[in-house]
């Protein structure tokens, strides 16, 4: 049955389709046969470039003749890969193995060109793994660079954009759920915006390590091979031929591919689980930020605009829901608990490698697509909320009573004794007016400059530095 977006197990394929279509040509099952081939053929070319190895040099027209075997990689080709691994292709039997149709698929592309008789150096005294291990690098990158980072910068703007215009919006703060001493809606903005940033930059400074030592990372068939090769140099030189270049980097992220030259098989895979750490922190950071939203809109105090034609509730005509925070919180929880077994199960193999690891990194896709479509809904509920600044400011009047923070520590200064137990007194557990604090300042025996700052007080101008803050001062 064709892939239809009504049938599919995943919400990610099925509901949410049209939110993950980034994710579709950088991590998906055609990503990575994509990028096999386009590290076979870079590797067939660097061997080419190689002294001693034995391989003959490829001319200009020959070196363009395998990139664009991967430039020109489309879903038809994949569908041949497949087809190579399931059933056979043509002359070609079926294989049962996913890498060694993609090396059968390079032949059989070079089968009637001036390549011919270079065939054979096509994974050249590697495991599968040397070349699995570059591309999956290779897609997460992709990944990171056209989708993830370009929907978190989204976010991550509008969130400097609340802080800065609500920087002076004076807001109740809860500390345990109970009125608390003030702060403004900016400043809590900011909170999360400065959180998300420094994620951020760890995230787009990371590095990814890959190997391409062979079958238990010692070289052994290259070393017989070619035995006057620095293969170490030459895998050193190979990997980093896939960096970005400092101009690229600047347009994305700055992540690098690294060689691990102690592995087994396979690399580790620890600089992954560290990137996939990184990810569940932005997520855990998004999931916070969305909660608190839906208690903000739940008070009153941040207003969602409707849509025209739009139904919030199938039997309560009324209701805005606040469906967009919701959406996101539930695909970050889902990605996280993806992210969370990837770094638990990934860095552990027995011995020198089993295969429990291909099938955990096939869903990588799932993990960033249901962050991805976290991101998106979040961008598309923080542009269309507003925030009630009148709202705000009569919760916040009701509560004179998270001026006696302010108070006791005023009296601390002019020496008054037991302060703190004085409010506690008048506040704990009461309903307290203005009316009572004046009182209060009143038969304080404290100087007529020290009272008249004490009854200026207020709670919309007890809010500290929070403005300062919030405007990144």
């Amino acid at each position: 049955m064709p892939l239809e977006p009504l049938i599919a197990v995943s919400s990610v394929d099925g509901r949410y389709r049209t939110y993950a279509d980034m994710l579709y040509t950088s991590i998906s099952e055609f990503a990575l046969i994509r990028n096999r081939v386009r590290v076979e053929c870079e590797y067939l070319i660097t061997l080419s470039e190689t002294k001693s190895i034995g391989i003959r040099a490829l001319n200009p027209e020959e070196k363009k003749m395998l990139q664009k075997i991967v430039a020109d990689f489309s879903l038809d080709d994949a569908h041949i890969v497949k087809k190579i691994e399931q059933d056979g292709f043509e002359s070609i039997p079926a294989t049962n193995h996913d890498m060694k149709a993609v090396e059968y698929f390079i032949k059989g592309k070079l089968a009637k060109t001036s390549l011919a008789d270079v065939s054979e150096w096509i994974h050249f005294g590697l495991t599968s793994e040397d070349v699995d291990n570059i591309a999956y690098a290779l897609m997460i990158r992709s990944a990171l660079d056209e989708a993830i980072l370009p929907a978190l910068d989204i976010v991550e703007k509008s969130l400097e954009g609340l802080a800065r215009e609500h920087a002076g919006s004076a807001m109740l703060a809860r500390t345990h759920g109970q009125p608390a001493s003030p702060t403004t809606f900016g400043k809590e903005m900011r909170v999360f915006e400065a959180r998300l940033s420094r994620q951020l930059q760890q995230l787009k400074e990371r590095s990814l390590l890959v190997k391409l030592g062979g079958a238990t990372g010692n070289y052994n068939a290259h070393a017989v091979a070619a035995p006057d090769v620095d293969w170490q140099k030459f895998a050193q030189t190979f990997v980093a031929s896939f960096n970005p270049t400092s101009h690229e980097a600047s347009k994305g992220t700055a992540i690098n591919l690294e060689l691990n030259g102690v592995t087994t098989q396979i690399e580790p895979h620890d600089t992954y689980a560290e990137l996939f750490d990184n990810m569940r922190r932005i997520n855990t950071i998004l999931i916070g930020f969305s909660q608190d939203m839906w208690r903000y809109i739940s008070d009153g105090w941040i207003i969602q605009t409707p849509k025209l034609g739009e139904v919030g509730s199938s039997t309560m005509p009324h209701k805005v829901n606040p469906i967009d925070f919701e959406n996101a919180e539930g695909n970050l929880g889902v990605a996280n608990a993806l992210f969370e077994h990837f770094s638990r199960k990934l860095p552990i193999s027995r011995l020198q490698r089993d295969l429990s690891d291909s099938t955990v990194k096939r869903t990588f896709g799932l993990a960033f697509a249901h962050s991805y479509i976290g991101y998106r809904v979040l961008a598309k509920g923080l542009a269309k909320v507003s925030v009630n600044t009148e709202a705000m400011l009569k919760e916040l009047q009701t509560h004179p009573e998270v001026l006696a923070e302010a108070i006791q520590t005023m009296l601390r200064r002019e020496g008054v004794e037991v302060p703190y137990e004085k409010l506690k007194d008048l506040t704990r557990g009461r309903q307290v007016t203005l009316d009572d604090f004046t009182k209060f300042i009143d038969a304080l025996s404290v100087s007529d400059e020290a009272k008249k700052r004490l009854k200026a007080l207020r709670p919309e101008n007890y809010i500290g530095l929070a403005e300062k803050i919030a405007k990144g001062q």
